[in-house]
């Protein structure tokens, strides 16, 4: 079991992070709640992993200036089923990003198991939030230390470079989010 919080500084949120596992899988449960720009939020989110750090399936529920969504996604062998829909697009993608964490992260990082100085480009399901926007996103992670990834968003350039603990967890993401305590 892990349990820490998370700053979120550009999205001056907090998010109160669990993590559960036994034989078979990692289970997390997670609440934010934050402001950004002329929005206020509150967001639970829940999410099977396997124990290679792959994806099973997730919910979000967020609520942002009072309007409720709820967003699920299941892993069918190589297809995702989004809100009850197939979406072809994500066909073989095993992460996703979600905007507000830094948790994301820790999916492709655990499982990428990359040694120093190498690098690997992933397919991405991002999940913006607060403008309730899903798409794929092309993403590569480089480890540039033990304990540092360099993360980028190919398609806008977005470069930023990861502070990781032992197990894999976000400690630092310069600007975004920072983690303040750790049980």
């Amino acid at each position: 079991m892990k349990t820490l919080i998370w700053q979120g500084i550009l999205f001056k949120s907090l998010e109160y992070f669990n993590l559960q596992s036994d034989d078979r899988s990692y289970t997390v449960t997670s609440k934010i709640i934050g402001s950004y720009e002329d929005k206020i939020y509150a967001v639970n989110y829940s999410i099977l992993i396997d124990k290679n750090w792959i994806i099973q399936s997730f919910l979000i529920e967020s609520e942002i200036n009072n309007r409720k969504r709820t967003l699920t996604g299941k892993r069918i062998q190589d297809q995702w089923e989004i809100n009850n829909a197939v979406h072809p697009e994500f066909n073989n993608f095993i992460f996703i990003d979600i905007s507000l964490t830094p948790f994301t992260n820790t999916l492709p990082i655990n499982n990428l198991k990359l040694s120093e100085n190498s690098s690997k480009k992933i397919d991405v399901i991002y999940i913006d939030v607060l403008n309730h926007h899903i798409r794929p996103v092309q993403q590569q992670y480089t480890r540039t230390a033990v304990n540092k990834y360099l993360y980028e968003n190919i398609e806008n350039d977005f470069k930023a470079e990861i502070s990781v603990d032992e197990k894999g967890f976000v400690t630092n993401y310069p600007g975004l989010f920072e983690k303040i305590a750790e049980h």
